[in-house]
């Protein structure tokens, strides 16, 4: 069950010149599923990526950060599986991957630096390399470009998704229209701590390698470093953003400061992209049927204000007050307590659920009511929302309830 998330439609997702796009049923794990991906970029592309701050981090996000310094930011293409992660498998995944690259780049004829792997699914399991291998041509012979490249990518990535999640943004600024289309994957082990667990974002514009990855830190910070449905940060979370620049006329478009003409519409489109791609994970949280925005206001500090949102998202107590649609919104306050804010004084705090004033001066407000409260706690779409009376820092995560069938689909996950 996705609380409110639809699947893309196909009008909607556009092509972006300099890439093609190709899936195959390799059968890594479940034989007829569409389990693998490449895309394929022009020349002169160019990519920025974060990834997980896991300690057991993926094999794949080792090459991925290997090849990404090698390369200089350079890229030709992304090959993705499905099934397995690649994770927990020592010098043998490490070496899996690198030979995944060096296969792929030797049947494109590029260089293996400028290939970069993803992975996702059953961790501690060995990569079935000959199986991938062996689905790369059709993945090759398939390629597709624009609207139904892109839903089968979304379609090709996912584990337990319940819906492929793909989005597209266009842009015109300065005379010209630039294309953004993404793509994400994500259902459990959630609390990414830098992206989400899998993303790719692509547009055709020529950025500068430098401005794309400062765009991608602070675009990450405000989306995919914004939501959690379990708090796990996977080993494998990536998300990666790239340009083609197929959409430049010379050395003059090159946007590679904040100060170019198109840059600001265009990171602001980069913004609103992966925000929509960050919260349609949220939406398809295993099991999820409540979509709830946690805003955190008056905070001495940014870390403080997440500090105190992480701590209401993560609590398995509130989590399943809104799957109930019980407004034990005390469970909240709690929270807010055990948040980590030594000095935080409780008079100065009010708590707001939508519209509906809960409490204020460190006790429950004199006109609230329960079926106030009852009425919000029904909706799909609820807003939590926290002034801490301490400063001018705000902030804002996205997360879910949490129902029987989070437990049940975690349960049988490798069956």
């Amino acid at each position: 069950m996705a609380a409110g998330l639809q699947a893309p439609k196909p009008d909607e997702l556009l092509a972006v010149k300099g890439m093609r796009i190709g899936t195959a049923r390799a059968g890594i794990r479940k034989p007829g599923k569409r389990d693998l991906l490449v895309l394929q970029f022009d020349p002169g592309s160019v990519a920025a990526g974060v990834f997980t701050r896991n300690r057991f981090c993926a094999a794949p996000v080792h090459i991925c950060r290997k090849h990404l310094r090698d390369s200089q930011a350079l890229i030709r293409a992304l090959v993705v599986n499905t099934g397995n992660a690649n994770a927990g498998t020592g010098q043998a995944g490490l070496m899996l991957a690198q030979e995944t690259c060096d296969h792929l780049a030797s049947m494109l004829q590029v260089p293996s630096s400028q290939v970069l792997p993803m992975s996702t699914g059953v961790i501690l399991e060995p990569l079935p390399l000959d199986r991938l291998i062996a689905g790369l041509p059709e993945a090759l012979e398939a390629a597709e470009l624009g609207t139904e490249g892109w839903l089968e990518a979304a379609e090709a990535i996912m584990t337990t998704d319940t819906l492929p999640k793909a989005a597209s943004v266009a842009v015109e600024t300065g005379g010209k229209r630039y294309h953004l289309s993404g793509i994400a994957k994500g259902a459990g082990m959630i609390r990414p701590n830098m992206g989400t667990m899998l993303a790719v974002m692509v547009c055709d514009a020529a950025i500068s390698p430098g401005l794309l990855s400062h765009w991608l830190q602070a675009i990450n910070a405000q989306s995919f470093n914004r939501i959690t449905v379990d708090g796990d940060t996977s080993t494998n979370d990536s998300f990666l953003l790239v340009s083609t620049g197929a959409q430049s006329s010379g050395p003059a478009s090159l946007i590679d400061s904040e100060s170019h003409p198109d840059a600001a519409a265009l990171k602001q489109a980069m913004l609103q992209l992966a925000q929509r791609l960050a919260q349609a994970i949220v939406r398809d949280g295993e099991g999820a049927t409540k979509f709830i925005t946690i805003r955190v206001e008056q905070a001495a500090s940014e870390t403080e204000a997440a500090q105190v949102a992480y701590a209401i998202a993560h609590s398995p107590l509130v989590k399943t007050a809104f799957f109930a649609s019980d407004p034990n919104l005390g469970r909240i306050l709690c929270a807010v307590g055990y948040a980590g804010i030594d000095d935080l004084a409780v008079q100065n705090v009010d708590l707001f659920l939508d519209g509906v004033h809960v409490a204020t001066q460190g006790g429950r407000h004199p006109d609230y009511r329960e079926e106030d409260g009852q009425a919000v706690m029904q909706q799909q779409d609820i807003t939590v929302r926290v002034s801490l009376g301490r400063g001018e820092a705000q902030t804002t995560v996205w997360t879910c309830d949490f129902s029987h069938d989070y437990v049940s689909i975690n349960a049988d996950y490798r069956s």
